[in-house]
């Protein structure tokens, strides 16, 4: 009888627990809300308005739209944007999973070098994008052996920010793929040895299926990071020359703290995000199959 009754107080304390652990996280929460989603919402209602700084926001309906969809800007900068991305994203990975590969094994100095491989994470990419400015400028090493300034060129300075921001992110995808190889069976790949199997066969049959969550996460991330470069081409090009690193993110703070035309800008970055969000589906569904 004493269990019986006993259950009842249990379950009614541990209820009250509950509630009371939600009571303390309630404000916390309460302000992630506001913080996260405010702004996000601010800026989708934003998009139809007339709005700058010292007026009264104007309702204008998908007027913003109209324009964004008549901009010769706009067009010019999501063209530079997929062209980065197109170039970005696979670099990125194909990087990160060959240096994944490299320091898979335990070897002498591994530790070392997944350590260095992953210091560009870290280090602050506007630091990093001053000094590969100078790598890349008319003086600079990198000009006096390629003989040309990538950076003052309009076909080549994409590319130059690919490597830099390559660079630059290569060491957490190493780290995301090392992660998950480390799941890998190793008697799967001691089998197929015996059995004959090359490195590339057992590449392509054991390791790179259990690899298929990891480089669909990396996908999704980078592309995403790829659609909202901005500091790296602020610090570097400032979106030329002559606009051809002119990205949507340097479109959006142009029109929103050079114009501060808000309404317009609010309007470009929700287009930015269902732009992402479409990509993102168009991954899930070609990559994320059968994983």
């Amino acid at each position: 009888m004493a269990t019986t009754a006993g259950t009842p107080r249990r379950r009614a304390l541990s209820r009250w627990e509950t509630r009371t652990g939600l009571l303390f996280v309630l404000p916390c929460f309460l302000l992630f809300l506001a913080f996260r989603f405010g702004p996000s919402i601010a800026g989708v209602l934003l998009g139809f308005f007339d709005y700058t700084i010292g007026d009264s926001p104007t309702f204008s309906g998908v007027d913003n739209y109209r324009r964004l969809l008549a901009d010769p800007t706009f067009w010019s900068a999501l063209k530079v944007t997929l062209f980065y991305t197109v170039l970005y994203v696979p670099a990125s990975i194909g990087l990160s999973l060959g240096m994944a590969l490299l320091v898979r094994r335990a070897f002498r100095g591994a530790r070392f070098f997944r350590s260095v491989f992953f210091l560009p994470v870290v280090t602050s990419l506007v630091l990093a994008g001053t000094i590969f400015t100078w790598l890349f400028s008319s003086e600079g090493p990198w000009t006096k052996l390629t003989g040309s300034s990538w950076l003052a060129s309009t076909t080549l300075v994409v590319p130059a920010l690919v490597l830099v921001s390559v660079w630059s992110r290569f060491g957490y995808g190493m780290l995301i793929i090392l992660a998950r190889l480390q799941d890998v069976p190793r008697e799967l790949e001691e089998a197929a040895l015996t059995d004959g199997a090359g490195p590339w066969q057992r590449f392509r049959h054991i390791v790179a299926p259990q690899l298929r969550p990891a480089l669909f996460f990396l996908a999704i991330i980078e592309t995403t990071n790829s659609f909202q470069v901005f500091d790296l081409v602020y610090v570097m090009t400032g979106g030329g020359p002559a606009h051809s690193s002119y990205t949507l993110v340097m479109h959006l703070y142009d029109q929103g703290f050079k114009y501060f035309d808000f309404g317009y800008a609010s309007a470009i970055g929700v287009s930015l995000f269902v732009m992402t969000l479409v990509v993102a589906l168009i991954q899930r569904l070609i990559l994320g199959r059968n994983r």
